[in-house]
């Protein structure tokens, strides 16, 4: 599996990559689509896309909790996380961006705090 497919509580179903390889892949996917997409403000995450479209506030906080979860900034802090969250509309890949790189027009941040990262179980 290229991806890792998780399904929330609430049955919102998320596809997470692995590695700069398959987050490129993934956003590739998913560029020029409506589907909210997460990753974290510093580097270090996967790209998270949300499959439903029009998820609700609270699917997108768990989400980002998942995001979070199996980020470098949580890997190395353990503290609350930032994570950016955009639609596919919003990316752009420009010629010389490395594997797993994309640029984002504009995105909304989310704080996620640390109580609701350990709820979820790697």
């Amino acid at each position: 599996m290229k991806f890792r497919e998780i399904e929330t509580t609430s049955g919102v179903k998320i596809v997470l990559g692995k590695d700069a390889k398959s987050n490129e892949e993934l956003v590739k996917e998913f560029k020029g689509k409506p589907n909210v997409i997460l990753h974290t403000a510093s580097p270090g995450s996967p790209f998270c896309v949300i499959k439903e479209l029009g998820p609700s506030k609270k699917d997108i906080a768990t989400s980002g909790a998942i995001c979070a979860r199996y980020s470098q900034a949580w890997r190395d802090n353990n503290e609350n996380v930032e994570i950016n969250v955009f639609t596919g509309k919003d990316v752009y890949k420009r010629k010389g961006m490395k594997v797993g790189t994309f640029g984002v027009k504009k995105s909304k941040k989310i704080k996620i705090k640390r109580g609701k990262i350990e709820k979820f179980k790697k």
